[in-house]
């Protein structure tokens, strides 16, 4: 199910064809409670900011860069497959600089190659990865990924795409400061849709901007 889009369920689809219920309808905002607790459910998290961004996981990679990535912040960008490059292009569209940990394609990142990139730059701010790479199904140690930036005093992105709903995922567990993913992989939902979630010190990272 990695490359996606998977099968989407008979049930989904009938419901995706039953009358549209309008924004201020109250029927609506119960709707996005809902969609919100089962996120939250999805992600293993309680975060408060969690949601679905209206757009292909290629914009909840955006929603988080663009909010926690400010000009001049390093950026420890993991590369083992095509969205570590595409996690790299949104560090240099914000501003920030990005540093390279590169991995061979279809191998898992290396930790400690994480962890003498930030010896390197003990002024990083900020560590980003994909947890399981879409374009080679490579799935690399979320947790200890996490465990070692923390270390280093920094924020974590991690792009779950491919890995929501398919591999073991715990944001709240294992630390994981903010997550996109998108349904049109392991949730089997229908394409264009974004989940998110900011965990406190994302959150603090962007109020103090």
């Amino acid at each position: 199910m990695g490359p996606g889009p998977s099968d989407v369920s008979p049930r989904v689809l009938a419901a995706s064809a039953r009358p549209t219920i309008g924004h201020l309808d109250p029927l609506f905002v119960d709707l996005m409670d809902e969609v919100k607790v089962m996120l939250q459910y999805a992600f293993q998290t309680t975060n408060r900011l969690t949601m679905p961004v209206s757009a292909p996981g290629s914009a909840g990679m955006e929603t988080c860069f663009v909010n926690l990535v400010e000009p001049g912040d390093k950026v420890i960008v993991c590369q083992n497959g095509v969205f570590g490059g595409r996690m790299k292009e949104n560090v240099e569209r914000c501003g920030g600089i990005p540093i390279m940990v590169i991995d061979d394609w279809g191998k898992p990142v290396d930790p400690e190659k994480l962890e003498s990139a930030l010896k390197a730059n003990p002024d990083a701010r900020i560590v980003a990865f994909v947890h399981a790479e879409t374009s080679t199904g490579a799935l690399s140690d979320a947790k200890s990924l996490v465990e070692i930036a923390h270390r280093h005093d920094c924020v974590t992105i991690v792009d779950a795409v491919t890995s929501l709903g398919g591999s073991e995922l715990r944001m709240d567990e294992w630390g994981i400061d903010a997550v996109y993913s998108g349904t049109q992989k392991c949730l089997s939902g229908l394409p264009g849709l974004s989940p998110v979630s900011f965990g406190d010190r994302a959150v603090d990272k962007i109020n103090r901007r």
